[in-house]
């Protein structure tokens, strides 16, 4: 088994990681039970793997629940994260990343986990109302009293990555070690600015919906998808980003890219979910690659390493470069 340091820490964590968003019930989302999510975790973590991904918002709370019941009485092996911003209730402080809300936020976290601690506690996204300063005086605070023991932040720019460090170091706090951002052969953008910065501010990359939210399994044929697909829920969903996020997904470009992956894993007598974990694991700077299963079913098959030969890495690289017509 393969583990990478995170960033510039002493942290080693699975190539791949286990995402939690699909643990109990979801409006959005085909989700399933707590019996086949700690199915799906047993096998996780006896395959090798160590580090299972959650956030307060995910399932209302719930997802962190079961993650909490599940490695009971064997947390020293398994590195959790979990995440803090969106709405924890309708009051002005029950969300962002305000000293009020985080606190609430970590210690609400931490009796849903049932834990002491957790590993990486992300920002999960950018707060424009409240001063950065006072956001990582905050965590750093967590990190001294021993509740937090790595910090990072998700989907951040790569403005607000460089000004969350500068602002750690002007309050002598701690900086964050990981960023969390969408990567994939259909989502290419954090190459511009974002893994440089990375790289240059010392950040591991843990890449979420490295399939493409499916599209890169094939299963999508057209940019109309089914009414009970995940992409097509999306789409009927009245969350405005969801609608946009899945329309930016289902373009021409996106299904030929799929085309060319599911032509691909033939070629090698694979299945494309494999070929796409493959050539998000082989790029720079990624050091974990963060699945999401619904089923034991789908996580051996995520779980499923392939090395992927040089040309046939370098033909979907082209083929997908962010200089091509979208």
């Amino acid at each position: 088994m393969h583990h990478s340091p995170l960033g510039r820490s002493g942290l080693k964590v699975s190539r791949i990681s286990l995402g939690a968003m699909n643990f109990g019930e979801s409006a959005y989302f085909t989700s399933c039970g707590e019996a086949d999510a700690r199915r799906i975790i047993d096998r996780f973590l006896a395959a090798g793997h160590n580090l299972i991904d959650t956030a307060d918002a995910y399932t209302g709370g719930e997802s962190e629940q079961i993650v909490g019941r599940a490695v009971r009485g064997r947390r020293d092996e398994v590195l959790i994260s979990t995440k803090a911003f969106l709405p924890q209730g309708d009051g002005p402080n029950h969300r962002g990343l305000s000293r009020a809300h985080l606190t609430r936020a970590l210690e609400a976290s931490l009796r849903r986990l049932d834990t002491d601690y957790v590993d990486i506690y992300y920002c999960h996204q950018w707060d424009p109302d409240t001063p950065i300063e006072e956001t990582m005086a905050t965590l750093d605070g967590f990190v001294r009293s021993g509740k937090v023991r790595y910090l990072g932040c998700s989907n951040f720019t790569a403005a607000q990555i460089v000004e969350s460090q500068w602002a750690a170091q002007r309050v002598g706090g701690t900086p964050f070690t990981v960023l969390q951002a969408q990567y994939s052969l259909v989502a290419r953008t954090i190459e511009a600015e974002i893994l440089p910065t990375c790289h240059r501010h010392g950040l591991g990359v843990t890449a979420w919906s490295p399939l493409g939210s499916g599209v890169l399994t094939g299963r999508y044929r057209d940019a109309v998808p089914a009414a009970d697909s995940r992409l097509g829920r999306l789409l009927a969903s009245p969350v405005p980003m969801a609608n946009r996020w899945a329309g930016e997904l289902l373009t021409d470009r996106n299904l030929r890219i799929a085309d060319e992956v599911v032509r691909v894993a033939a070629e090698l007598g694979t299945t494309a979910v494999a070929v796409a974990l493959s050539w998000v694991g082989s790029r720079a700077g990624i050091s974990s690659i963060l699945i999401g299963p619904r089923t034991v079913e789908q996580l051996d098959e995520n779980l499923t390493e392939i090395p992927l030969p040089t040309e046939l890495a370098e033909h979907l690289d082209e083929l997908s470069a962010l200089s091509h017509e979208r």
